[in-house]
């Protein structure tokens, strides 16, 4: 039996975002040794709807880093409501995408790494508001799946209570920060390969290290 890659991330997150041709890499040079698996972490989970212009002060700080330290852009659309909250519409939910991405993991599979970089750029690139419904019409040609089919699940209870799964399992592993990479053994030991924004050149060290661990 094969380890599992287990990358936990948030589509929200700004350092996942900047990890993402990182996990890619690692998920395309290593295919075949593992199975792998995408959690989302459910990073920000408001009691009641919370305004972009609570965290945007934040997000204008540390966006620059991001792209400084991770050659990732961020996108005119996505700025334009960090540095014009007073303007901006947006209420962050990591609900929704999460639930977006267990409908793509089901009906694509072999392409889980794909699909949460495009949610992730969909949002940092592109500016689209991953609340609503529309922020994801775009990708669904691409990954085959019919507007009926996919907006039909978007709002059904499996889909919802298996983003909540998802969370609940990142809580169980005590993962609370993001990006997170996970290798499980097939008797369900887990090792830490990296919590936080890790290098190509470093991860792919510490993925043969624990591989050659494994045997």
């Amino acid at each position: 039996m094969k380890p599992t890659l287990i990358y936990i991330y948030d589509a929200y997150c700004g350092w996942c975002y900047g990890f993402s041709p990182v996990i890619s890499k690692i998920a395309t040079e290593y295919a075949g040794l593992f199975n792998a698996e995408i959690l989302s972490g459910g990073m920000i989970r408001p009691d009641k709807p919370t305004h972009i212009g609570i965290m945007a002060p934040m997000i204008a700080r540390e966006y620059k880093n991001v792209e400084k330290t991770t050659g990732v852009t961020f996108g005119a659309d996505f700025l334009w409501h960090i540095f014009n909250p007073e303007e901006s519409d947006w209420y962050p939910d990591s609900l929704k995408p999460a639930v977006a991405l267990c409908i793509l993991k089901d009906h694509c599979p072999d392409r889980i790494f794909e699909i949460a970089a495009d949610l992730q750029y969909a949002l940092n690139y592109e500016g689209r508001d991953l609340t609503d419904d529309e922020a994801y019409r775009h990708l669904l040609p691409k990954y085959g799946i019919s507007v009926e089919t996919f907006y039909r699940e978007l709002h059904s209870p499996h889909y919802e209570k298996a983003a909540q799964e998802e969370f609940n399992l990142v809580k169980k592993l005590q993962i609370s920060g993001f990006p997170a990479v996970l290798l499980q053994t097939p008797d369900n030991r887990i090792h830490m390969i990296t919590l936080g924004y890790t290098d190509y050149e470093t991860m792919r060290s510490r993925m043969d290290h624990a591989l050659a661990a494994l045997g």
